[in-house]
């Protein structure tokens, strides 16, 4: 896989010490220091609101810059203007959005007129405005640097550093040097660094080029990139509704604490999708460069190891989680969080099918019947929801859960059968069945070995179960060929001693 292995391996490494940092975040110092109203409005209301608001701001531009910038590559030592292209609508779509916003917090406020929770959101709403023009130059940079090639200082600033800016900002509240509000900007700020230090490395690397230049108009037509630029804006959001919209209704129906009890079980299922999204932070670039080229055999062979490989993991870290939620949530030290048990495994089903179904939605977004992704993902984002508003008020947590299951696994569905229809890529073959064998028997083994009277030992019981059985069962069956050379090096290197 060449490059992708290179940075894919970084990106994984780099994933999961941040998720190591974001675990203790989320399950060690959050919940303990924070109520769940107050995790609520920050993860389950600002975050989300200003995610929906740079997305708005960008107008679809991010995923354009990565669609076209394989033409404008080394048009010049600024790649004739391309970044400046990229940045330049983004910014005033941006003030319109901030100014929108400003003028719509009272509607704002009262989806969230329940108790206190209008109260909380209206003295911190003005920070969403802000936090949204960090996430927007944020993604803008990250978009720029995944098509230049460079996505390990990206990794780096927002799975790690980021993570550990909020685990300072919360530790600081909880000594008492700063206030809540002071949290919340800390929070905000955080984002803030990140778009900075992108800034810093892009002109590190010597391609922060900020000076527009009349060529970036004649590489391709303006016309035809805003084109592209507003169908993938709907696409966009409509997959911000996706990740998004379930804590935010949760906040709505239900209380911004129950919205922050469904954020804990979220972000506890997130492990799941980090080795997914280090793997598709290359995948966009390499696959826009593949439709450019016209090759389908590599690519074709790409979506095929891609959907193996997270097969392997995925199902590996969904059968880790879901075993040991007990230990998880026993953590917390906190009961309230507990109830979200049901939502975790909900959780966990679908991004196991997201990632199972591999690049199917990147194939779409960059080939030439893009339009019919944004048909998918509109389509789906209303009936998510529907489904949401059917289902909180019936299920509670585990409603919102089941909506966003059926989410995935239905947009999967349709797109891979897409694919297939149109291009006559598949991911599947015998390796995925032999996989989801393996996996199903190591799960039930583990799953049978007994409670102990002590977490830990439980936890080690459990895990080192499933990692023999599903190791073991991985190698005999030989569904993972790119670790046999490895293998055979280890052997030499015995049979030498």
């Amino acid at each position: 896989m060449g490059i992708v292995q290179r940075q894919g391996i970084r990106n994984t490494l780099i994933s999961y010490v941040g998720l190591a940092i974001g675990f203790a975040n989320t399950i060690l110092i959050m919940p303990r220091l924070l109520s769940p109203a107050q995790i609520g409005l920050t993860g389950a209301v600002l975050v989300p609101l200003a995610t929906i608001a740079a997305q708005v701001s960008s107008f679809g531009l991010a995923s354009t810059g990565m669609r076209y910038f394989p033409f404008f590559r080394n048009q010049g030592r600024n790649h004739a203007g391309f970044f400046p292209l990229l940045l330049g609508p983004p910014v005033v779509g941006f003030l319109l959005v901030a100014l929108l916003l400003w003028a719509g917090k009272p509607l704002v406020l009262q989806w969230y007129a329940k108790g206190d929770d209008a109260a909380l959101l209206s003295s911190h709403y003005l920070v969403a405005i802000g936090l949204a023009g960090c996430i927007l130059m944020g993604s803008l940079q990250d978009a720029y640097l995944r098509s230049l090639f460079h996505t390990s200082f990206s990794s780096f600033s927002q799975e790690i550093l980021l993570r550990l800016m909020l685990v300072g900002a919360a530790v600081a509240y909880s000594q008492h040097y700063l206030s809540f509000h002071g949290f919340v900007l800390a929070y905000a700020g955080a984002y803030a660094v990140v778009a900075l230090l992108l800034a810093g490395y892009l002109a590190a690397i010597g391609e922060l080029h900020l000076r527009p230049t009349r060529a970036s108009l004649r590489i391709k037509p303006l016309g035809e990139m805003l084109g592209f630029g507003a169908f993938m804006l709907l696409s966009n959001i409509s997959g911000t509704i996706l990740l998004n919209i379930d804590t935010m209704l949760v906040g709505t129906k239900l209380s911004l604490a129950a919205a922050g009890i469904y954020l804990i079980a979220t972000n506890i299922s997130t492990a799941l999708v980090l080795p997914f999204r280090a793997l598709y932070k290359t995948a966009f670039s390499l696959i826009a460069e593949y439709w450019k080229e016209g090759d389908m055999a590599k690519m074709a062979d790409f979506y095929r190891r891609s959907t193996r490989i997270n097969t392997l993991l995925g199902c590996y870290l969904a059968l880790g989680i879901g075993l040991n939620l007990d230990f998880i949530y026993g953590l917390i030290h906190r009961p309230e969080y507990a109830v979200g048990t049901t939502a975790v495994l909900l959780l966990l089903a679908g991004r196991l099918v997201d990632g199972i179904t591999g690049v199917n939605g990147i194939i779409v977004a960059t080939s030439p019947r893009f339009r019919f992704d944004l048909i998918f993902n509109i389509s789906l984002a209303a009936a998510v929801v529907g489904l949401n508003w059917v289902l909180i008020p019936r299920l509670q947590l585990a409603g919102a859960a089941l909506a966003y299951c059926i989410a995935l696994v239905s947009i999967n569905a349709v797109r891979t059968w897409f694919v297939w229809r149109n291009y006559g890529l598949q991911p599947f073959d015998g390796s995925i069945a032999r996989i989801l064998a393996v996996a199903a028997v190591a799960g039930t083994l583990a799953w049978l070995m007994p409670t102990l009277s002590n977490a830990w030992l439980t936890l080690l019981l459990r895990g080192g179960v499933l990692t023999l059985v599903y190791g073991a069962g991985v190698l005999l069956t030989r569904t993972a060929p790119e670790l046999m050379p490895i293998i055979a090096g280890i052997r030499a290197r015995i049979a030498k001693k």
